[in-house]
């Protein structure tokens, strides 16, 4: 028994960094209405910037995954303004392949710039901390504590400020958006930074907790979109749900199935929503749910 709440409170961990990536998938999703299938390798860089300021240039490890979000934030506004708003009123198709090549290249370029090999932080001073029958290590705290911290401030964003009913109101209908006087070009810009500074904080959170390589970001992106596909497209805190759910039923899965299998659970869920309830669990039966609350 002991072992199974070590893997619940591991799958709550792995829940916390899916659901910051998941967030951006679902924000994108709300606003435009196709997937972003570059989402997880926005994460995978901005993972990679983190380790090139603090294990390279040593930078503090605060101020480098500030940076590193700062950073991927203007690397996801590029993305949109380059790759996807010359496409907006294109096929969906269209933009769907587009997400894909840029997935491609962002994993190649890193590639070429970093090494196929794998990368680890070696942050040194850090040991495991035992809570009861848990063990816990400082990463998987801070993962927590961030994840929870960003959900929070992503909550006060999107209810509290006039920035967040803007990102609502064009999630809504970006033709309504556009007559009630909102630049829906700088929200979508916006919502794409906030979506790519979260995923570079899930990218970060991830290597820091186990290694990086440039292929990571197709990971990232199977949970992140398993996990809003469950929660409900379009739907911010459907896809945080679906993300810890995600999260704790492929740690807890360890328990009875090879541990080999625990990345194809993803896919599972994945294919038994699409077939059991296509809209996902706060979406409404023969709809797609595109909204940010």
């Amino acid at each position: 028994m002991e072992i199974f709440v070590q893997l619940l409170v591991n799958g709550v961990i792995a829940g916390g960094t899916y659901a910051l990536a998941a967030v951006g998938y679902s924000m994108v999703y709300g606003a435009l209405k196709f997937i972003n299938f570059a989402h997880g390798s926005i994460a995978m860089v901005g993972a990679y910037i983190t380790f090139v300021l603090v294990m390279m240039a040593n930078v503090p490890l605060v101020p480098a995954f500030l940076g590193s979000m700062l950073l991927t934030a203007m690397l996801g506004v590029m993305v949109e303004r380059v790759a996807y708003r010359p496409l907006r009123r294109a096929p969906k198709l269209a933009s769907l392949t587009t997400a894909i090549a840029v997935s491609f290249v962002l994993d190649a370029a890193v590639m070429i710039v970093m090494g196929a090999d794998i990368r680890t932080f070696s942050l040194t001073g850090l040991r495991s901390y035992q809570l009861g029958p848990i063990y816990i290590t400082p990463v998987q705290g801070a993962i927590i504590l961030t994840s929870l911290v960003f959900m929070v401030g992503l909550y006060w964003l999107l209810t509290r400020t006039k920035l967040g009913k803007a990102i609502r109101a064009v999630a809504d209908g970006i033709s309504l958006a556009e007559v009630s006087g909102i630049d829906t070009n700088l929200i979508i810009s916006a919502v794409f930074a906030i979506g790519s500074a979260l995923a570079a904080a899930s990218g970060a959170l991830i290597g820091m907790d186990t290694n990086l390589q440039p292929t990571m970001g197709f990971i990232i992106t199977v949970k992140a979109f398993a996990a809003v596909v469950l929660g409900g497209l379009g739907n911010v805190w459907g896809a945080v749900v679906g993300a810890f759910l995600i999260g704790i039923v492929e740690n807890t899965g360890v328990w009875f199935i090879p541990p080999v299998w625990k990345d194809s659970i993803a896919y599972g869920i994945l294919i038994l929503v699409l077939f059991l309830r296509p809209s996902g669990i706060f979406g409404k039966k023969g709809e797609v749910q595109a909204t940010v609350l």
